[in-house]
Formats: structure tokens, C-alpha cells, sequence
């Protein structure tokens, strides 16, 4: 990309609609973290969008704005928040229920969160076997293609409702059943005909996917599932000029991978294995407890470290590494998740040593805001009439979605410079390089 190009950006005016299928832990501690910021009772750390600052120009210059300054993003002022559920509870007991915010907080925005009650989910069971919901909140009606023509109804209830301008829509659900590619998954006709027909390998997050782009609005997936990252998708995506982004929040012990694989990396200290262990206790864990939508995680979590570590490139680093990721369900924990991890490396001379990391996080905690990060930036690039795969949101997935043939980038590093420097670009600002040439006689 050249800098300075002349790119029409439709300004965020009126409100925007955040419609979120899965309203569990992370959908209602987004939904109560907003407000509660926009009350003033908390800060939105670990938003980019509302705590991040961007680099202009060279580093004389000082010129350091807020993202939220410099790009015309909507405010969190105007967002409205919608969903859909297999339970019923309005966002207030489902909030309490998951005991991921303290309750004198939920109390404090308890009226708010009352008035947000999930409309009746695509939901089945195949695809989360742990999962029972709520038999009277489930879609019942026709075909998958009766079922996505309902939630383009609730969708067009919904701005009425809520008198929205602009929407997005995020995956909160649940991972589902691991599912291969498909020829009803290879083109729009394929897939349209297997809405229709009932195909057996078209998943709920898929048809919340395709009422999505149908309707024109940005989807951006938040779990592992294989959804909008088939042709199919990405042509009606490109058909409709809609932006799609995933998948897989990256939050605890990935988040700690692709910090810690590219310092390795970068040092060339080598590894000989990488074992990571988790206990968690939400409903995630539960559904994680089944082997089918475990697979689903792993394979997300499994290819970060051969895609930083290039063992290609580095064999006498990195070949032959040994990697195991193990998730196991303990309710007592809740959402307060343990990662644990044991790595093995090698230095000077080939000598041993280990690093060992027990984090302590807590899932929701981290990824409510990438949910607002994403909402604010895949409206951004809708307004920027960007369409397709926004592989500049890779910063906030495991298994970023790149178009076909590229390898994704995983170094977290690596991805906070492509979107920042996607923002320079579609701002009109130079790109940042850091060579730093103009400083020094070259």
C-alpha cells in the first residue's frame, strides 16, 4: 500500500446496532462494561479503540492522538445492543448468572441491562452437544433458509426497535462441533441450495453469518468455528461489499504465545516443546468438555507457534518442537480461567533452560473489549467501503482469516503494525516503517 491516497470515509452519524448471537458471559460483560463506562463507574481497559494512541509523522513531531481522535469511529455513546439466545434471561440475570462482574456493579446498571432480552436462537445440537438451552428461545421454523429469513426479520425489528442507522454483528456463542470444508461450503449457489435443502454441514454460526452479509452488515467471529471463512461467504461478502473478520477471540494463553514465540524468535533461542494446560469452569469450558468442539479449539490454538516461529526457515531451532494444548473443565474456577504453561528452550551452545508461566486470567475480562474493539473498527471499515477478509484485525484473533494463498500473520507485534498502519493509510498519513533513516547520515 502507498501512503497519501484519497480514501472517502462516511462519517459515523446516528446509532449503531451491536447484535450479538451467544448473549453468555462475554456478550453480557461487554454489554454491562459499556455501560458501566459510559455511567462513569469503570474504564475500558484493554480497548484499543478507546484507550490507544497512534504515532503520526516522525518522532520530532510529537504527534501522538487518541485512535478514537484520529479515526472517525462511533462514539460509545451511540451504541445499542441486541442478540439472540437459546435462554431466556434478560442481560441482568444472565450477567449475575455467569458471576464475571460483582453484583453491587450489575446492581448499579440493573434497569439498562433489564431492557436487553435475547430473541429466540438458530440453535443445534450437533454442533454444541453440552449446551441445553431453552426449547421456547429456539427457532423452530423451516428450513436453515426459513430460520436465516427469521433472523433477518428480527434484524429489521430490531432498527426499528432501537432506531439504529448502521450495525454490526460479533459471535459471542459457543465453539462449536470441529467441521471441515465442503462442497456445499465452495460457492453461494452451493450453500443457498443447502439452506434450502437442510444440509446436515451448515452450522448455526453459518446462518448468522449469511443473514448477516445478506443484509449488508459486518461479521466478525469470535470463536473457532468454521463460519464465515468458506468461498461461499466470502463471495457473498464480496457480493454485497460487506467486511468479515476471524476468528477466535485471542485472549488468555494465546494471547501470552504471541507475545512470547516472537521475543524467542527474535533472540533465536531455540525450543524444544511447549506444553499449555487450562482449567476453566464457564460455560465455555463445558462446552470445551465435549471432544468435538474441543478439536474445534485446538486446531485454532494449536498453529500459532509453527506460523511465528517459521521451523521451515529456523530447522535448527524450531523443527520437531513439541506442542500439546489441553483444556479441562472444573466448574469451581468460573470464568477466572488458569493457564498454565511449560517451555523448554535452548541457548549458547545448545544449553537448556525453561520459562514458566501460570496466568491467572479471567476469559470475559479479556475479551469484551476486543468485542467493542472490533464492532467500532468493522463499522469504521464498512464507512471506509472496505470489503471482504480485513485481515488488519488480525490483532485480536488466533486464527487470523488472510485471502487464499497467504499464510496469516500470528507475532502480535507484527499485526499491531499492519493495523495501525491500515489506519495511517486510510487516513492519509504516511506509513510508519521505523528505519528511522532520515535521523542519521545513511
Amino acid at each position: 500500500m502507498s501512503p497519501k491516497k484519497e480514501i472517502s470515509i462516511e462519517q459515523p452519524g446516528g446509532r449503531l446496532g451491536v447484535l450479538l448471537p451467544g448473549m453468555g458471559a462475554v456478550a453480557t460483560t461487554f454489554i454491562a462494561g459499556v455501560e458501566a463506562v459510559r455511567q462513569g463507574l469503570a474504564r475500558p481497559v484493554g480497548s484499543l479503540t478507546q484507550m490507544g494512541t497512534i504515532r503520526l509523522g516522525k518522532r520530532t513531531e510529537g504527534r501522538a492522538p487518541a485512535i478514537k481522535e484520529f479515526v472517525p469511529l462511533a462514539a460509545i455513546e451511540d451504541l445499542r445492543f441486541g442478540g439472540w439466545d437459546v435462554f431466556h434471561d434478560d442481560c441482568f440475570a444472565a450477567a449475575s448468572n455467569c458471576q464475571v462482574l460483582e453484583q453491587s456493579l450489575l446492581e448499579k446498571i440493573k434497569p439498562f441491562l433489564q431492557g436487553i432480552r435475547p430473541m429466540a436462537a438458530v440453535f443445534d445440537q450437533r454442533f454444541v452437544k453440552k449446551l441445553r438451552g431453552d426449547t421456547s428461545n429456539v427457532k423452530t421454523q423451516g428450513t436453515l433458509m426459513d430460520k436465516a429469513e427469521a433472523l433477518m426479520r428480527d434484524i429489521d425489528a430490531f432498527v426499528e426497535r432501537e432506531q439504529v442507522d448502521r450495525l454490526v454483528m460479533v459471535w459471542c456463542g459457543s465453539t462449536e462441533a470441529f467441521l471441515a470444508a465442503q462442497d456445499v461450503h465452495q460457492d453461494l449457489q452451493s450453500f443457498e441450495k443447502g439452506l434450502r435443502e437442510n444440509h446436515p454441514a451448515i452450522s448455526p454460526s453459518m446462518v448468522y453469518a449469511y443473514a448477516a452479509l445478506r443484509k449488508g452488515i459486518p461479521f466478525n467471529n469470535g470463536a473457532p468455528n468454521l463460519t464465515v471463512d468458506i468461498p461461499a461467504m466470502q463471495e457473498l461478502a464480496d457480493k454485497n461489499s460487506v467486511p468479515i473478520s476471524g476468528k477466535d477471540f485471542k485472549t488468555g494463553q494465546t494471547l501470552m504465545k504471541t507475545i512470547i514465540a516472537p521475543g524467542l524468535k527474535a533472540r533465536m533461542l531455540g525450543l524444544n516443546g511447549w506444553f499449555s494446560t487450562n482449567i476453566l469452569g464457564n460455560r465455555d469450558g463445558e462446552v470445551l468438555d465435549d471432544p468435538d468442539s474441543f478439536k474445534t479449539k485446538e486446531t485454532s490454538k494449536l498453529g500459532v507457534l509453527d506460523y511465528i516461529l517459521q521451523p521451515d526457515k529456523y530447522p535448527e531451532l524450531y523443527q520437531d518442537f513439541y506442542h500439546k494444548v489441553r483444556i479441562n473443565y472444573y466448574p469451581p474456577r468460573g470464568d477466572a480461567k488458569e493457564g498454565w504453561d511449560n517451555i523448554d528452550i535452548f541457548g549458547w551452545l545448545g544449553y537448556p533452560m525453561q520459562i514458566k508461566i501460570d496466568f491467572l486470567c479471567r476469559d470475559s475480562i479479556l475479551a469484551a473489549p476486543i468485542v467493542l474493539d472490533l464492532a467500532l473498527f468493522s463499522d469504521f471499515a464498512r464507512r471506509a467501503r472496505l470489503k471482504g477478509v480485513q485481515e488488519w484485525l488480525s490483532f485480536f484473533y488466533k486464527s487470523p482469516m488472510t485471502a487464499p494463498g497467504l499464510y496469516p500473520e500470528h507475532d502480535l507485534f507484527i499485526q499491531q503494525k499492519k493495523l495501525k498502519n491500515t489506519l495511517r493509510y486510510l487516513m492519509g498519513e504516511d506509513l510508519i516503517t521505523h528505519l528511522g533513516s532520515e535521523y542519521y547520515d545513511f
